[in-house]
């Protein structure tokens, strides 16, 4: 597939005063949102990223004059503070982003040590894929593993099929999920990510959703994997998977979360950060260099919570 080259021609919006040439403006909202020790509900997680604090720095800390992604957030979880943004709340296409909510339902409809079955459907998906043969049983967890580590298509529809039944009625159980925890801007046509009118998300509500699947501690676990290797249970053939987040193992603290690409969606990446008392979420939404933008982004967001710490 060809990436899509649109560019972004215009800046953030940011807020500057005259403290701007100190290097540093501290926005603080007259109500301080306490971190609390419990994982927060959903609920909790979607109300907060209304009423958040947001600190900025200034446009040299950022080695870009425009924005090289059509969506940004980056945001510190302990506080809530938003530390950047660019047009986090337009919707856009999530491309393999829709994988985390896949995941989130089957780990809550489903048991880990199921067998699936390769349907037809599923060893016939497109684009990336392991090449699954019809009629191989998997485990529901090397499922998981496939989808979430490689991000196999196939794996994948073989996952939702078995829990859901079909494609359709497993997405119905994706939307519903998604109101429950508050995702106004987001609808799925589908569970794998493919580009369509009606499949889309926002940096915002992809923030949201992924605080509330890294509250499960399967899910926390497979997308911080480097590598794995997964062998159906009906035959000896190996599969070998290795992460498509370039980040893992190369800054430190990564722990996950996800990866994704299409034509439309472009290059997207969700990154969890936890490093000197930090934890920062990512998300970046069609970037043609989203390895580089991701490095610049966290770079900064521990820049600014070691400033206001």
């Amino acid at each position: 597939m060809q990436n899509d080259q649109t560019q972004c021609d215009q800046m953030p919006q940011c807020l500057w005063g005259s403290m701007c040439g100190l290097g540093l403006v501290i926005v603080l909202s007259l109500t301080t949102v306490a971190w609390s020790a419990p994982p927060a509900s959903a609920k909790e997680i979607h109300h907060r990223k209304r009423a958040v604090h947001t600190v900025s720095m200034s446009p040299q800390a950022l080695p870009w004059r425009t924005v090289p992604a059509h969506s940004v957030l980056l945001k510190e979880l302990r506080s809530g503070r938003v530390l950047y943004e660019y047009e986090s709340e337009k919707r856009l296409s999530p491309a393999s982003l829709t994988k985390i909510m896949s995941a989130l339902v089957i780990l809550e409809r489903g048991q880990l040590d199921e067998q699936a079955t390769v349907s037809k459907n599923a060893a016939r998906a497109p684009k990336t894929r392991l090449r699954l043969k019809t009629g191989e049983v998997f485990r529901l967890e090397d499922l998981l593993k496939a989808m979430l580590i490689v991000s196999a298509n196939d794996a994948c529809l073989a996952a939702i099929e078995h829990v859901g039944g079909d494609e359709e009625q497993f997405v119905m159980l994706m939307n519903a999920k998604a109101a429950a925890i508050g995702l106004s801007d987001t609808h799925f046509s589908n569970g794998c990510g493919f580009d369509g009118p009606d499949h889309y998300s926002t940096a915002e509500d992809l923030a949201t959703l992924s605080e509330v699947a890294m509250q499960n501690a399967v899910f926390r676990e497979l997308v911080r994997d480097e590598r794995e290797i997964i062998t159906p249970v009906s035959g000896h053939r190996a599969y070998v998977l290795h992460n498509t987040n370039r980040l893992l193992g190369r800054i430190p603290g990564v722990e996950g979360v996800k990866t994704g690409f299409t034509s439309k969606a472009g290059r997207c990446l969700i990154a969890k950060v936890s490093q000197n008392g930090s934890d920062l979420l990512l998300v970046i939404l069609n970037s043609n260099r989203r390895w580089k933008t991701a490095k610049s982004l966290i770079d900064y967001g521990l820049r600014v919570t070691e400033t206001v710490r």
